[in-house]
């Protein structure tokens, strides 16, 4: 009766904090048991060869080594002494000669001598010419450097036998009076070092001095040191550059008064250079300072340094372009190296080329011939131009160079457009060709003309081998039209407005040589052979047809 009362219902909740827990984990053993009523052990199971012997009559020929042609070895000498003798009195002559001092270190000297008694057609004063010089230099190859000190001495003779046309008509007994001669005497001492595996590079330091009959005298002194700093992508170099230059010469053109020139230029170049599989890139500037401490004057200029480089198709075709510039410091030794012809009397200093922008394509048509043409725009501040110096108008001259035969330097600020082409084909060591041609177009700032700067260069040269013993080569210079600037020596300096146009000129040149044995040979070479007695400078013909016969001996101390 209990059980059958209706008691009801009730919700009893209940709270309790949750405690979770994590039950243990079942771990499969590393090496589980099989248990499978198919599994069978394997039977262990032996192989016997029965070996039969085989019945063979064959017996093989023996081999014979192919034999192979060894060509000759070609014996090399350290040393050769030329001679040769030639129209018009010439006479060259040439010693070389290179000593093994150890097996690091090895030494040199190299001397030459070219002279010419002159003789020129239509020309009635003296005219021979000498140049004779000695170098020498000392190399030693060590394991992380390598340093080189070299010395030479030049002795050079020239007469200025280009004396004005207004001359023509004075009696001989003026004439073989004329003391026209002018003698340089030069001299250098330097070396350079490099290193390996080291941030710096090399450097060079040389010392030139430069002296003439005129008591002239000129000291310039160079170092360019080098530097290279590898970085993660690119490489970080810097380039600098100290020139030193003094000199004196004893007299103005139109004075006594003696001419004193001292010139310190020092510069520095970074450049940040990159180059992958295909590209080349080299960004960078130049800064140069300029002392002339003889007039008390500075400057400061910047230069761009950019080149670039790009292979559109392997070394087929490569595009290039960037941009140069630099302060170029004009020396008396550059000046008489480029005319020897000119006076003891020039004002010297230095050429600024504030840019000189480029672009062009090179590469390779085939493996033996290849191509570069390039075009470029530049700019140069006091950029030097030879003028022919005055005659004197009333007055007896009383040095050698005032007859109108010698050349001045007038500086003036000039544009320059360039076009150039080059191709040249190498077809192993039996021949090779190579054409070049360059046009020129100027632009002056105060000048009439870029005097005595050709519109066009160009030439044509070949190497041949006839036979093993029988060799030459040919080559062809042309240089364009010119225009010189005469001076008149009045109550003022006036220039000629009209100037003075030098005709275009071809010179054409062969020489052929035969081998007698490996150490004698026999030449013979042809210069001017088209026999034009142009003239490279005013008043200056050339000699004629030149031909030269003589030797060369090899041989070892």
């Amino acid at each position: 009766m209990a059980q059958e009362e209706d008691l009801g219902t009730e919700v009893v909740n209940i709270v309790k904090p949750y405690t979770p827990t994590i039950s243990d984990a079942f771990k499969v053993k590393e090496t589980p048991e099989l248990n499978d009523s198919l599994t069978t052990q394997k039977k262990e199971v032996n192989y016997n060869i029965f070996s039969v012997p085989v019945a063979s009559t064959f017996t093989p020929a023996k081999g014979k080594a192919a034999t192979v042609e060894k060509a000759k070895p070609i014996k090399l000498y350290d040393n050769y002494a030329t001679l040769g003798f030639g129209n018009y009195t010439s006479i060259l002559g040439e010693l070389f000669s290179n000593f093994d001092i150890s097996r690091t270190d090895n030494a040199g000297f190299f001397f030459k001598h070219n002279s010419s008694q002159g003789d020129i057609d239509g020309v009635r004063v003296e005219n021979k010419y000498y140049d004779t010089s000695l170098d020498g230099n000392y190399t030693s190859r060590q394991r992380d450097m390598t340093y080189r000190a070299e010395a030479g001495v030049e002795h050079q003779l020239f007469n200025w036998y280009g004396i004005s046309p207004n001359y023509d008509t004075v009696p001989d007994e003026f004439i073989n009076d004329l003391e026209l001669k002018q003698t340089y005497l030069s001299g250098y001492v330097g070396g350079s070092i490099a290193l390996d595996n080291s941030f710096f590079e090399r450097a060079a330091v040389q010392v030139r001095y430069l002296s003439d009959s005129f008591s002239s005298s000129e000291l310039n002194v160079t170092a360019k040191p080098e530097f290279s700093f590898p970085l993660t992508d690119f490489t970080l170099t810097v380039d600098g550059e100290v020139d030193y230059l003094s000199g004196s010469f004893d007299r103005m053109y139109f004075s006594a008064q003696g001419i004193n020139y001292s010139v310190l230029n020092a510069g520095v170049s970074p450049s940040i250079v990159y180059v992958n599989e295909d590209l080349t890139i080299s960004l960078g500037v130049a800064g140069f300072i300029s002392l002339d401490t003889e007039n008390s004057a500075s400057e400061f200029n910047l230069y761009p340094r950019i080149n670039l480089s790009y292979r559109l198709v392997d070394e087929l075709l490569i595009a290039y372009a960037g941009a140069d510039g630099g302060l170029r410091q004009n020396t008396y030794y550059n000046f008489k190296e480029e005319n020897p012809f000119v006076s003891p009397t020039l004002q010297i200093m230095p050429t600024s080329e504030l840019y000189d922008g480029f672009a062009g394509l090179k590469g390779k048509l085939s493996n033996s011939v290849g191509y570069n043409v390039r075009a470029s725009y530049g700019k140069e501040n006091d950029k030097a131009l030879f003028v022919i110096n005055p005659t004197f108008q009333g007055n007896t001259p009383t040095q050698g160079y005032e007859y109108g035969n010698s050349f001045g330097i007038q500086y003036d600020d000039v544009n320059t457009l360039s076009l150039f082409g080059e191709l040249k084909v190498e077809v192993s060591e039996v021949f090779s060709l190579g054409v070049t041609g360059e046009y020129f177009s100027y632009k002056t700032a105060n000048e009439l003309e870029a005097w005595n700067l050709p519109d066009i260069k160009a030439s044509i040269f070949t190497n041949f081998n006839i036979t093993e013993q029988l060799y030459g080569g040919a080559s062809i210079f042309y240089i364009g039209e010119r225009k010189a600037q005469p001076l008149v020596f009045g109550p003022f300096i006036e220039p000629n407005p009209e100037g003075i146009t030098l005709d275009s000129y071809l010179d054409a040149n062969v020489h052929l040589g035969y081998r007698i044995n490996d150490r004698l040979s026999v030449f013979a070479k042809g210069s001017n052979l088209l026999g034009d007695n142009y003239e490279k400078w005013v008043n200056y013909p050339v000699q004629g047809i030149q031909a030269l016969l003589g030797a060369t001996y090899k041989f070892d101390w």
